[in-house]
């Protein structure tokens, strides 16, 4: 039987891609008539979504070798993500007229995690 929570670690760590993604479009939307509502309310879910990849990720996960390691790579990921928004923020918020630097970064950790998913999948 294949141990539950690494759906709930795989399931926090897509949950935070997605809303990182939702975040930069967002923040750089200019389209007329507005953000779409699948958008919006993904990027309004960013910091939930931080807080649970936080504590997931400083969590104790005690299971098979297999599925330690996966946890493992995800907590990882989860890390780095919340490291790259951070950055973001402050990059952000020291420079508000030039985000495009910050937006540019975060969304190379993005891509990054996203290679890496085959160490949890």
């Amino acid at each position: 039987m294949k141990d539950q929570r690494i759906k709930v670690f795989r399931g926090a760590v897509d949950d935070l891609l997605e809303s990182l993604e939702a975040h930069l479009r967002v923040s750089r939307w200019s389209d007329p008539g507005g953000v779409p509502e699948p958008l919006s309310v993904a990027a309004t879910k960013l910091l939930t979504r931080l807080g649970v990849a936080h504590r997931l990720a400083s969590g104790v996960f005690v299971g098979t070798p297999t599925d330690s390691n996966k946890v493992g790579a995800m907590c990882v990921a989860m890390k780095r993500l919340d490291v790259a928004y951070v950055t973001y923020r402050t990059q952000v918020e020291r420079a508000p007229h030039d985000s495009t630097t910050a937006s540019v970064t975060l969304e190379a950790e993005i891509a990054e995690v996203r290679n890496g998913s085959h160490l949890w999948r």
